[in-house]
């Protein structure tokens, strides 16, 4: 009776069966060996407490439980019962309860809302958002690690070496890339960037803290150690999936993890809606090979300051050409390894060109400019994002995937993690994301089934803005 019929918590324990918690953990617990424990439902509601409610750790939660009525309720305890303490909740989620526990439970509150006909994932909202680490920023090193392979450098490769091939150049050999990079000295044109890339290395900023974690760099933000949640949601706003990674990871290059497991989930995806960061030609590639529609921003082009306009050179396909500013062509050279095609210019002809200062620096007078063999699919995304239907859907990212980050930093206390590791914090976001699922089902599960409720608190609040006010008299 101490707690309110239209309390949070006794939604949530109408709007689903937390015994279905015992099949997950029973093989986590021995039945004729060691002394009785605490019930695994009065754990799992107890971090689900915490996220709920926005607490900052498991030891304040502990101390919130025992002096909160609808706390006491939820978790079954009467105002007499010694509830539990904060270090066996800590070390069963530590120790016993594993990560494949906590997809359990994020995948069963799921599936409860799909059950419910509450899932509407034929539109897909992607992004990612940081959290900041329980790391020292003074606390840090640079270390030279290996350049991760690209997850499709097979595909990548077979159909550059199939271009090359159709323009006459021969193909790649596989030993190219095991190669130890040419002793001689680079040209002094040659970008940084291009001599890392042959050195098959690059340098990190490592902390010493936790060593699992990414330094993230963007803007006018803070440098700072931390890991990213790359998230997807429908259109409601329920998360349908999240992969954590270190922050010094890119948002298209954790796409693939994100995309594979929210598709195999849910086949029935037909749109992906993203923001520029993810329009790259292998997305772009892999969501419209599915037969589905990638819904982007647009993407501006990195051209040299100050000069032509990137639309000033045009494509010709039927010639396979580029045509300059000046009604010049560029003609075909090669196809790198990175799959753009190099188209360049006559020297002889950019020597007296009235408008070189425009187009090119280089002291050869050569103009070149890449194109991708998987461009076609990039100007597929650019015809959808002209289409009313999906530039609508792209609007209604602000009301949907920044939402969720909006809501989980600000009132579900994700702006920073006090785990380290990418393991617990992986644990940590899963967990919070399931409890914003629950939260939202729930409401929504009330509403429908009370719709009287919903009706009297509209009435109540216009009530209360067209009363007219009184004020004391002098």
């Amino acid at each position: 009776d101490l707690v309110p019929k239209e309390h949070l918590l006794r939604k949530i324990d109408a709007a689903v069966d937390f015994d279905k918690i015992y099949e997950m953990v029973e093989e986590l617990y021995c039945e004729d060996n060691g002394r009785p424990s605490i019930d695994p439902v009065v754990l799992v509601k107890m971090v689900l407490i915490q996220h709920l409610y926005g607490l900052p750790s498991l030891r304040r939660t502990a101390a919130e439980v025992e002096v909160n009525v609808a706390y006491r309720w939820f978790l079954g305890y009467s105002l007499q019962d010694e509830t539990p303490h904060f270090s066996t909740l800590s070390y069963n989620f530590k120790h016993r309860f594993t990560s494949e526990t906590v997809d359990k439970i994020f995948a069963w509150i799921l599936n409860e809302i799909a059950e419910a006909g509450y899932l509407s994932p034929s539109a897909v909202f992607i992004d990612g958002t940081h959290i900041k680490a329980n790391a020292n920023n003074k606390k840090k090193l640079r270390e030279e690690v290996p350049v991760a392979s690209k997850r499709y450098a097979k595909e990548l490769m077979k159909e550059v070496n199939a271009d090359r091939e159709e323009h006459g150049k021969k193909p790649f050999d596989d030993d190219d890339n095991n190669k130890p990079p040419r002793s001689s000295k680079p040209n002094k044109n040659t970008s940084k960037k291009k001599l890392e890339r042959r050195k098959k290395m690059k340098t990190v900023t490592k902390s010493v803290t936790d060593p699992e974690s990414g330094l993230f760099v963007k803007g006018d933000h803070k440098r700072q150690f931390a890991y990213e949640a790359h998230t997807a949601c429908d259109k409601h706003g329920y998360i349908l999936e999240t992969v954590v990674t270190p922050g010094n990871v890119h948002d298209s290059v954790a796409f693939d993890d994100v995309y594979d497991k929210v598709t195999e989930k849910f086949p029935e995806v037909e749109t992906i809606v993203a923001d520029s960061a993810y329009k790259t030609p292998h997305i772009c590639k892999k969501v419209f090979d599915d037969n589905r529609v990638l819904s982007t921003a647009y993407k501006r082009p990195m051209t040299m300051k100050d000069g032509h306009e990137w639309w000033k050179y045009v494509y010709d396909e039927q010639y396979d050409c580029i045509i300059c500013p000046e009604y010049h062509t560029l003609e075909y050279s090669t196809t790198n390894k990175d799959g753009y095609r190099e188209y360049k210019s006559n020297p002889e002809i950019c020597k007296n060109c009235p408008t070189r200062h425009l187009c090119t620096h280089s002291k050869d007078c050569v103009k070149v400019v890449q194109r991708h063999i998987w461009k076609d699919y990039e100007e597929l995304a650019d015809d959808a994002r002209y289409t009313p239907e999906y530039a609508d859907l792209y609007k209604r990212r602000k009301e949907t995937i920044e939402r969720v980050f909006a809501d989980a930093k600000e009132k579900h206390a994700m702006r920073y993690t006090h785990y380290r590791g990418l393991a617990q914090v992986s644990n940590l976001v899963r967990l919070k994301f399931a409890a914003m699922n629950l939260k939202k089902f729930a409401k929504r599960k009330w509403l429908d089934n009370y719709p009287s409720n919903l009706f009297d608190f509209i009435l109540l609040s216009c009530s209360n803005f067209t009363k007219t006010p009184t004020f004391a008299s002098a």
